[in-house]
């Protein structure tokens, strides 16, 4: 064995796939190749004064068969290599092929079949200087990648991916919920806390915790969606009650704000849609009028799948969080340092807030007043 032959073993990396680049280099030249064989093949009958054309006209003709085969491999590479969705052996496969042509449309003209010496380059393996090159070019383009889709949406990886499956979630179930985009904001004002229910009227307060005056909201609407269990009242003291989305509420809320055009355009179409839908399951007319005037509840798969994103943000203020738990239960105060103090005005004591009692067994509240 030669003295060199460890050193040889160490500069040699497994084999890999060229790089796109080499593709898209590669099938371009075959199809060029191949044009050049079907246009030697159609001189060739231009210059022929035997009388033998028959031959030459077929080689003609399967030439150019072939030339178009391995242009329209090259073309594909290219938009493969321009797709994101595409797989990285897309350019590679469309390279192959286009070479394949154009040494069967070579071989076709009768020209010598240059194009076979572009495989050893498709197949040639890489060395370890030319495979670290390709890996640092390529962990460098995902770090680009991923600092622009960071900079665009405000999350990393795996939490883009989870709103990519909440929208998916969302186009199919938020038009089986029946609502328009009146609901929506019927849940939006009670998201905010300042949703409350007095004297048979529902209103949206000014500032939360008082309970006089404000936006009207639909009375319609809230009782539907409260009767739904979309909504949870909290009694106060003086009998208010207080409107805040319950939890299939806020999944509900989110999943209508990622396919809004899940929602109907007005209540009449969207009861209609109810009615379609609850139709076969009564027989009495006013059964079935009854039955699509309920909203209906989220689906309970929609309930289970639906995970909220945590955008980059929340992730460094849950971070620093953490880190002034885990200071305090290691030491505690140290003296000359400033100790977290709670947020001025905040009460001491918060007033005991009651749950309205709901019925079980049951898919409806009761009335709110």
């Amino acid at each position: 064995m030669p003295k060199n032959a460890s050193a040889v073993q160490h500069q040699v990396a497994p084999a890999g796939d060229p790089s796109p680049q080499t593709c898209l280099q590669i099938a371009r030249q075959a199809a060029i190749l191949a044009v050049t064989a079907a246009d030697d093949a159609m001189t060739a009958i231009c210059r022929n004064r035997s009388g033998a054309t028959a031959r030459l006209e077929a080689a003609m003709h399967a030439a150019h068969k072939e030339a178009v085969e391995a242009e329209g491999h090259a073309d594909r590479a290219e938009q493969y290599a321009d797709d994101p969705t595409m797989p990285s052996s897309a350019p590679l496969y469309c390279a192959r092929a286009a070479v394949d042509h154009a040494v069967r449309a070579q071989s076709a003209a009768g020209v010598e079949t240059t194009a076979a010496d572009l495989r050893a380059e498709l197949e040639r393996k890489l060395t370890a200087a030319e495979y670290a090159e390709r890996e640092t070019e390529r962990r460098r383009e995902e770090a680009e990648k991923e600092a622009e889709e960071r900079a665009a949406t405000g999350m990393d990886a795996d939490n883009r991916d989870r709103a990519a499956r909440n929208r998916y979630l969302a186009e199919g179930h938020v038009a089986e919920l029946g609502w328009t985009a009146g609901h929506v904001r019927v849940l939006e004002a009670a998201a905010s806390g300042r949703l409350y229910w007095r004297g048979g009227r529902a209103r949206q307060a000014a500032r939360h915790g008082v309970w006089n005056g404000g936006r009207r909201i639909s009375r319609e609407r809230t009782q539907a969606l409260f009767a739904a269990r979309f909504l949870v009242a909290v009694r106060q003291d003086d009998g208010t009650r207080v409107l805040t989305p319950s939890p299939m509420g806020q999944v509900a809320l989110e999943l209508a704000r990622l396919h809004p055009a899940g929602l109907h355009g007005s209540d009449q179409a969207a009861y209609e849609a109810r009615f379609a839908r609850v139709r076969r399951r009564h027989k009495r007319r006013d059964d079935q009028k009854a039955a699509a005037r309920v909203l209906p509840p989220l689906d309970s798969s929609a309930r289970k799948l639906y995970r909220k994103p945590v955008t980059l943000t929340e992730q460094q203020a849950r971070a620093e969080r953490d880190a002034v738990d885990r200071w305090e239960d290691e030491g505690g105060y140290c003296p000359g340092a400033d100790t977290p103090r709670p947020a001025a005005g905040a009460p001491a004591n918060p007033p005991v807030r009651i749950i309205l009692p709901l019925h079980r067994h049951t898919a409806v509240q009761p009335a709110l007043w």
